[in-house]
């Protein structure tokens, strides 16, 4: 169980270093005013000066790019760190980095990329069309996604058989649910009477501490004007 413990950790490493490493190749072309250029996916997500048409053009960020670049960096520092952190916190951390950048660079791969490519510094833009690279990178995030959770279930196993009396995170889930069952059967839900009661209760006391905040504040303001001869 170590050594394949160690195999989904590795391999939790190498899809999210790939990952990274495709947000450096090409991710999107765009045509405009006849002519075709293409964008890596890291000038995509930080904007960049191009030079197109003899003219230097500054290059928007797009945010949702630059967010799943940034949590697809946090996921594989959070993966090495498990390497030598001793607790839960980085395995943890990882696989809920990588899940979130996978789910959102697999909306961004399917839907049209006209959305997430900002074209506004570049005129008569006629097309903009993605590369293979953005599909193949939510897919090495959900890989990298996998392999964390099945390294955190494994290492959580392995530390449940080392010591006597611990709880797994599937049983440790299991008791949250059937506890979270056996404190619902001990509430007792007021009948309507109760309710309207109740409710009629707090209305006439918002009324009244509305009405006495109001009598105040006009209070003071009528001060006010007298002191200032407003």
């Amino acid at each position: 169980m170590k050594l394949i413990n160690k195999v989904c950790q590795i391999l939790a490493l190498l899809f999210g270093v790939g990952a990274l490493v495709l947000f450096f190749t090409d991710y999107a072309t765009i045509t405009s005013n006849g002519q075709a250029i293409t964008l890596v996916g890291s000038q995509l997500a930080f904007g960049s000066k191009i030079t197109f048409a003899g003219a230097t053009v500054d290059m928007a960020i797009s945010a949702d790019l630059l967010f799943c670049m940034i949590l697809t960096i946090l996921a594989v520092v959070c993966s090495i760190f498990t390497f030598f952190a001793k607790g839960f916190g980085s395995r943890y951390a990882s696989p809920a980095f990588s899940i979130v950048a996978g789910i959102y660079m697999l909306v961004v791969a399917l839907r049209s990329p006209w959305l997430y490519v900002d074209t506004r510094p570049l005129e008569n833009v006629t097309s903009v069309t993605y590369s293979i690279m953005v599909l193949l990178t939510s897919i090495a995030l959900l890989l990298m996604a996998v392999a964390g959770v099945a390294h955190l279930l494994l290492a959580d196993a392995i530390r449940v058989s080392e010591s006597k009396g611990r709880l797994s995170i599937p049983q440790k889930i299991v008791h949250f649910f059937r506890d979270y069952k056996s404190e619902t059967k001990k509430i007792v839900w007021p009948n309507l009477k109760s309710v309207l009661k109740n409710t009629g209760i707090v209305l006439l006391m918002c009324l009244i501490v509305g009405g006495f905040i109001w009598l105040l504040d006009f209070g003071l303001g009528q001060l006010l004007s007298l002191l200032l001869g407003v």
